[in-house]
């Protein structure tokens, strides 16, 4: 029985007393399985009920709407009315920004074409409540006449949780649609309809609030016109024209006439052809708000003549490789604006992206993230076949490739992630390191998985190391003497009862009890506990709901990541000091893999102009740093010692002496040997410089030779034999090849510690 103080068996320990592992079940296998499955189908997005009759509702709706809205335009009787704007509104935007005018052709232009993402930062204003700075301002009065129509007790309740005094940044994803019409004669192409969303976020905050918006764009003057309301909440399109001038008011409103003729065609087209869209709604953590947005922009103006922005932008469309003009920076400035909840954000220079260049930018990285992938894969597969023997297995660390596959995780999903949000060609291009990573992901969590069971008797209960009891002595037969016949009575009845066999009192068997049967949950926990390859799948499942979770709720908490990156080589380092020997890893996969690892996170969170416009975060190059640190400590594991950052006492595994000294056999023995190899059954000769002979005292004493002395040659000669811990004697060499395919004993299928 064992006591708290013996140790786990260890492969590396040279125990000999270990039970042999039973087979393992496919009950791990099966939890895995249903994990992912789990994963898989158990996403954000919510089954929508009835979306034919949803779509066929729309449908009817917008056929309404238009016709209404067409009456209206014609000026035939109409239940349309457009509603009039505040007409403090527009004072009160030109305070916080200028709108543009028309600039001469051949002096410059402004780009036509808003569609990309755009980045930038805004700073709040709270109508109802000015702060002493803004009281002082030249808008207060403007600000004051602008919120007098409001109930000021009704604002709590439209605001909604949002804090939104800390939001200080602005994302824009944006769709520009340009809008031609003929109008009296004559084409029109000088107003365009954008849509796409808002997104505000605070600092050290991952929240976002988002916004869907619908806008003018008049692309004469690079102003825009847009109103914004909460994801969820509908906007009627018809109700744009009131927010541009009035002498653009016309112009807007037949374009609003085509577009809404447009979405009428394309919803009818869907129902025929059943492809609904299975949108997710908003997820419930979101904050909302009530709050309904204005919102004004004004590109900025480029020294481009009109001419040649027309070449640069069709070129940007459909490269063909003609030379053009440099593109400009592609900006705006604005203000986005609430009445019913009093709040203003001015909108300073916001950076924009054009989707096509971002395409070919997301390209260039993928073809990049590609060739990472391939050469992580190549040097994985080296490393793989170096390790693939008993020996090399039993060295390296399990967790060290379970993170590794959990970083491919992550990226996997991310690289899915962004093929979704890329759509189209983009989108194809990514999923070449997306399956890379995949494939690394697998590799690496069955290489972690190998690892461990072989690994599995240092997890096991710990076996009491019995010595084995020396053999009885034979007992000497014990001759048989005549018995004398019996005279007396008495003893008789003493002879005849010691004679008789004892008769024990017959009792009836006791009623067995059985064991009262575990429950699912009881039989799950102890099979995790029990068996270290369920204890291993279990860990990889729940790390990679962990993983799924946070990418798909696009919140990655970047310690997380920070803390994969840095306990990669961490737990190598461990098991190779306190085990005592080196990992096995070569230095080309060691620098190989840090670099190619290093790759992904410091582009995303150290190159301030990454595809996905992730905030630089300075404490990359320090987790950076601290790889190779590790880097260079297992290089020196396997140059100097394992533990030789550590003090000899912390080390708990001590190498097993395969050569100890062995008597040698008598000098007038036939053959000088120390018995049979039990790999090749060949003899083990001793070395003849060893062999004992007679002195002229009549003692018996090794031959010495001269060169070396006595220890150099019990040195040498100890090597050509090898005594494993269960008492089993082989040839070095022989023992040196066995333990190259396995680390157990080939007589006793014990296991073996390292040669």
């Amino acid at each position: 029985m064992s006591t708290p103080n013996e140790q786990p068996p260890d492969l590396e320990s040279g125990a000999p007393d270990t039970l042999p592992q039973p087979q393992r079940s496919s009950l791990p296998s099966f939890l895995f399985i249903t994990f992912v499955l789990f994963m898989l189908t158990s996403g954000r997005g919510d089954e929508v009920s009835n979306t034919r009759d949803q779509y066929l509702n729309g449908l009817q709706s917008l056929r309404f709407q238009l016709s209404n809205y067409t009456a209206w335009l014609n000026g035939t009787q109409s239940n349309f009315t457009l509603p009039a704007e505040d007409p403090n509104m527009t004072p009160l935007v030109r305070a916080f920004m200028t709108f543009g005018s028309e600039i001469e052709p051949h002096r410059g232009s402004y780009y036509s074409n808003m569609t990309g993402f755009w980045h930038g930062e805004v700073q709040s204003h709270n109508l109802t409540s000015l702060n002493v700075s803004e009281a002082t301002s030249s808008w207060m009065h403007l600000s004051e006449q602008f919120m007098l129509p409001v109930n000021l007790t009704t604002v709590p309740d439209l605001l909604g949780p949002w804090n939104w005094t800390r939001s200080n940044k602005l994302s824009l994803s944006m769709g520009d649609k340009l809008i031609t019409y003929e109008h009296g004669g004559s084409e029109r192409h000088n107003v365009a309809i954008i849509h796409g969303k808002i997104d505000l976020s605070e600092p050290d905050s991952s929240e976002e609030l988002r916004l869907d918006f619908e806008g003018i764009h008049v692309l004469s003057t690079g102003s825009v016109y847009a109103m914004a309301e909460n994801t969820g909440r509908g906007m009627d399109l018809r109700t744009l024209p009131a927010l541009v001038p009035e002498n653009l008011r016309n112009e807007s409103a037949r374009a609003v006439e085509a577009e809404l003729t447009t979405r009428i065609s394309r919803l009818k087209d869907k129902i025929e052809s059943g492809a609904f869209d299975q949108d997710a709604s908003e997820s419930e953590d979101t904050p909302r708000t009530r709050c309904s947005f204005r919102l004004f922009a004004q590109l900025e103006g480029t020294d481009v003549p009109k001419e040649m922005m027309e070449e640069l932008e069709k070129e940007i469309d459909e490269p063909t490789g003609i030379n053009v003009a440099k593109a400009p920076e592609l900006a705006l400035q604005g203000v986005l604006l609430s009445q019913s909840c009093g709040i203003l954000y001015e909108i300073k220079h916001t950076i924009g992206v054009q989707s096509q260049r971002l395409y070919r930018k997301i390209t260039t990285y993928s073809g990049v993230a590609t060739v990472v992938n391939l050469v992580l894969l190549a040097l994985f597969r080296k490393q793989a076949a170096q390790s693939s023997s008993a020996i090399g297995l039993s060295r390296v660390s399990r967790y060290t490739f379970l993170i590794q596959s959990l970083i491919d995780a992550i990226s996997f999903i991310g690289h899915i992630t962004l093929g979704i949000l890329a759509e189209g060609r983009p989108s194809l291009s990514v999923l070449a390191p997306a399956g890379l990573a995949c494939l690394l992901f697998v590799y690496e969590a069955q290489m972690a998985v190998l690892i461990g069971q072989l690994q599995a008797p240092e997890d096991g209960p710990s076996q009491p190391t019995v010595p084995s009891p020396p053999p009885a002595p034979p007992v000497p037969p014990v001759p048989l003497v005549p018995q004398e016949p019996v005279t007396d009575a008495a003893t008789a009845d003493v002879a005849s009862t010691q004679a008789a066999p004892t008769t024990a009192t017959v009792t009836p068997p006791a009623q067995p009890i059985l064991p009262t049967r575990p429950s699912f949950l009881q039989f799950l926990w102890t099979h995790i506990r029990t068996d270290p390859a369920a204890r291993l799948w279990t860990i990889l499942s729940l790390s990679l709901i962990v993983v799924f979770r946070i990418v798909i709720a696009l919140s990655l908490p970047l310690l997380f990541i920070a803390s994969l990156y840095s306990c990669m080589w961490t737990t190598q380092i461990y098991r190779s000091a306190r085990r005592t020997r080196g990992s096995g890893l070569t230095t080309e996969y060691l620098v190989g893999t840090t670099l190619g690892r290093l790759f992904f996170a410091c582009y995303f969170l150290g190159c301030p102009k990454n595809i996905l416009d992730v905030e630089p975060r300075g404490w990359i190059y320090a987790v950076a740093l601290f790889m190779f640190v590790q880097v260079l400590v297992i290089l020196l594991q396997e140059h100097v010692h394992p533990a030789f950052f550590l003090p000899k006492r912390m080390s708990r595994v001590q190498t097993y002496d395969y050569h100890p000294s062995l008597p040698l056999p008598d000098p007038e023995a036939p053959e000088q040997t120390l018995g049979d190899c039990a790999i090749c059954m060949d003899a083990i000769l001793v070395d003849p410089s060893l062999r004992r002979s007679k002195s002229s005292d009549g003692k018996e004493r090794p031959v010495v030779s001269r060169a070396g002395g006595l220890l150099g040659k019990v040195g040498a000669a100890r090597k050509t034999y090898s005594l494993a811990p269960c008492h089993h004697l082989f040839h070095t060499a022989c023992l040196e090849r066995w333990l190259a395919i396995k680390n157990i004993c080939p007589q006793c299928r014990r296991p073996l510690p390292p040669l």
